[in-house]
């Protein structure tokens, strides 16, 4: 693997209901993954987050982890309702501040960067009663979330995302119905939630701006998620249509609004907007005003999580229903040469990084990049000798070494997913991403670290060149 000539962030992520357990704990309240894996049929295995890596307790095997591998950087996520069990400022749970204070605190005393994700999927059921992302309101409460996050943990916590892969969170929760809060309300609700995360992203943003930022000097962004997608034939017009179509829904959906116009990209209305024409309807696409916040300039920084690639051709709708497949009209394509690792959907495709760091470097006004997650699963039964996995590392960030030196992108800082085998949403935890294996029939959670985890650190110990 190439040396990384830069004062890099080396890290691995984490998130609050995926690892820390703890569901009723000290006064925590409840949140939209608690009732929808409690409802039943909605995971794999009828399996919960309600001990998960039990965390909340044995934070201080995981900090274990964090050393063994010799991170600059820990990427984690704070549970909104731990800290605020009805999702408001009016009651705060103390014993949630005492932990997340624990957490901070010793991950600076091993001199170890806290990068804090303030919403990971897991708003407060109290919130979702009433009405949840779909509510306008919920993005004003989220903003008085994140200031108390700001206060209390912003004098020690200079790297902040505000909300992790509205697009999942959008779409997964609310037109597929697959994650919390399990919503099918095609074509429609996914358009309102983006809409409200992207409103509550740019409040806490300003807020961080005007109020914390001169005495903290911390950085703010929100993590999008994308894959690297190429047309299927190069030459083929409509296969390039689709692909710049897809491209617009996934990363141009929240990037372009932060990073380039302050709207949404024009391909992506004009196509919901011709699919709402045909079904007589008017646009499902919300505006945003000009008495709110502006979502323009609202990011310090570009946060990417990068899974895998697709090869795209046009077509891909469902009928005449208005669904999110039918404003798309793009088809996914597998690539056959390409391995797939455990799960169905993650192709490996180091070098679909590198295309798509370059991407954002030409089109969103060349950006600091954090790769905020990054990582290889594994399914069936368990190998610690993880070999795909640890030349998997390898590869990718030999990808990420020349987006660097080649391609000049501004690459700050590299976070494998995850540093725990942990609950994978939908998945439960028959998928592991883990740097450790985590034993989930062990009462203590024993954490094993995986060959991949071995690798991993022998890269970051090979480029480490102290804290950026």
């Amino acid at each position: 693997m190439e040396h990384v000539p830069t004062r890099l962030c080396w890290g691995a992520g984490t998130a609050a209901y995926q690892i820390e357990g703890g569901w009723q704990a000290d006064g925590k309240g409840a949140s939209i993954w608690d009732t929808f894996t409690h409802e039943g049929g909605r995971v794999f295995g009828e399996q919960n987050g309600d001990e998960a890596c039990r965390s909340y307790e044995l934070w201080d095997e995981d900090l274990k982890c964090i050393q063994t591998l010799g991170l600059t950087h820990y990427r984690l996520s704070l549970s909104w309702a731990r800290l605020l069990p009805d999702g408001n400022t009016r009651h705060v749970n103390q014993k949630g501040v005492e932990y997340y204070n624990k957490v901070i605190d010793d991950l600076l005393a091993c001199n170890v960067s806290p990068m804090v994700t303030l919403y990971h999927f897991d708003l407060p059921q109290a919130l979702q009663d009433q009405g949840g992302w779909k509510s306008a309101g919920t993005a004003t409460l989220f903003d008085s979330y994140a200031k108390f996050c700001f206060h209390t943990f912003g004098d020690r916590v200079k790297l902040w995302i505000t909300i992790n892969e509205p697009y999942v969170c959008a779409k997964l929760g609310h037109e597929d119905g697959i994650h919390a809060p399990g919503l099918k309300e095609p074509g429609t609700a996914a358009y309102l939630v983006g809409h409200n995360m992207l409103r509550a992203h740019a409040m806490a943003w300003h807020s961080y701006d005007s109020l914390y930022r001169a005495q903290q000097e911390g950085a703010v962004s929100l993590a999008i998620n994308s894959d690297w997608l190429e047309p299927l034939n190069a030459g083929c017009t409509e296969d390039i249509a689709a692909t710049e179509r897809l491209l617009a829904f996934t990363l141009g959906w929240f990037a372009w609004p932060v990073f380039v116009t302050g709207d949404y990209p024009e391909v992506m209305r004009s196509a919901i907007d011709a699919q709402s024409e045909k079904s007589g309807c008017s646009s499902r696409l919300p505006s945003f005003s000009k008495d709110e916040p502006a979502i323009l300039g609202t990011a310090d920084f570009f946060a990417l999580n990068y899974y895998t690639s697709r090869k795209m051709k046009q077509g891909g709708g469902c009928g005449e229903k208005l669904c999110m497949k039918s404003d798309r009209d793009a088809g996914e394509v597998l690539d056959p040469s390409w391995l797939i690792c455990g799960v169905s959907w993650l192709a490996v495709v180091p070098q679909g990084l590198r295309k798509l760091l370059k991407y954002i470097k030409n089109n969103f006004n060349n950006p600091a990049v954090y790769v905020t997650e990054n990582g290889f699963s594994q399914v069936g039964p368990l190998q610690t000798e993880d070999v795909q996995r640890a030349e998997f590392y390898k590869d990718t960030i030999a990808e990420v070494a020349k987006a660097l030196q080649e391609d000049g992108v501004n690459v700050r800082g590299y976070f494998a997913w995850s540093l725990l085998d942990n609950f994978e949403w939908a998945d439960g935890f028959s998928v592991r991403f883990g740097l450790f294996h985590v034993d989930f029939a062990d009462a203590k959670r024993k954490r094993t670290l995986y060959r991949s985890g071995r690798e991993y650190a022998k890269i970051i110990s090979k480029n480490r060149c102290g804290q950026s």
